[in-house]
């Protein structure tokens, strides 16, 4: 069983909990290149056809985009 996966991305936003209003706090930070990742398996709470939502420290989270196919992205889940 492999703990991580390698994969292409960027960060898309940056999720830092809810303000006094209980409105998301959300951080676009829209990177232009990808870069090669490896990531561990815990820490990825969903995947879409777009995005990754990532767990991150302090009890943040994060979309990240990816530059493969969704396909591709739940095959290398599924090995793991």
């Amino acid at each position: 069983m492999n703990n991580y996966i390698e994969l292409p991305v960027r960060v898309h936003s940056v999720i830092h909990g809810y303000d006094n209003d209980n409105q998301l706090i959300i951080e676009s930070i829209g990177e232009k290149q990808f870069i090669n990742k490896l990531i561990a398996i815990r820490r990825i709470e969903s995947v879409s056809q777009e995005y990754l939502l990532v767990k991150l420290t302090h009890g943040r989270v994060a979309y990240w985009e990816y530059d493969e196919s969704y396909e591709v992205v739940a095959s290398k889940l599924k090995t793991c």
